[in-house]
């Protein structure tokens, strides 16, 4: 076969005056889909006087849709360690691996979203950056299921609306279980019948 002219990867030529194969890129051009003009949506981060910082606000709308991918993704990718209730207590965890902190202790509930998509872009500690397995949309998804798991487990039920309230089990349980107050007949209840009396 003929042996084709042509430069293999970093080779060496004598054609160009910088003695390069390999041309640098033409100045101020971007990659098809590389052009990521929204620093916040593509970093987590937003620039304060003391350097940048966690961004507090989703550069997306948050939907069911966007949670539930979130929960989605999250299982996939984050359960393994962190769990599926966030509470670091994964498979791994449980197979010898180190425990990665609960996203339930007070600062990762206070810390801003942005700490999320950051530390699912570039790592941290001991967690790998997944920023190539995970796409920058579904990153801010996952933070916002995980925002999702630190409410469903450090929320006071008195805090939710009357409405919610009554739909949770241990509502319910309670309305069944009427205060005197609320019922004037439960304040002063009718004998009990005893066994054989008639």
């Amino acid at each position: 076969m003929h042996d084709q002219p042509k430069y293999k990867y970093l080779r060496g030529s004598q054609f160009f005056a910088d003695g390069r194969s390999a041309r640098p890129l033409v100045e101020n051009t971007v990659a098809r889909g590389q052009m990521q003009e929204d620093s916040v949506f593509y970093t987590g981060m937003i620039q304060t006087p003391r350097g940048p910082e966690p961004t507090t606000e989703f550069p997306i709308e948050i939907t069911r849709q966007v949670i539930d991918r979130g929960q989605e993704r999250f299982n996939i990718y984050c359960s393994p360690c962190h769990g599926q209730l966030g509470n670091g207590l994964g498979m791994i965890v449980q197979r010898g691996f180190k425990q990665p902190p609960s996203y339930h202790i007070d600062r990762l509930r206070q810390v801003g979203v942005g700490h999320f998509y950051d530390v699912i872009t570039n790592g941290y500690g001991a967690m790998w950056k997944y920023a190539a397995q995970v796409e920058p949309r579904d990153r801010w998804a996952i933070a916002a299921y995980i925002r999702v798991l630190q409410a469903s487990q450090n929320t006071n039920v008195n805090d939710l609306p009357a409405e919610d309230r009554n739909k949770l089990p241990a509502a319910q349980a309670m309305a069944s279980a009427i205060t005197p107050a609320a019922n004037p007949a439960a304040a002063n209840p009718a004998p009990a019948a005893r066994k054989g009396a008639q």
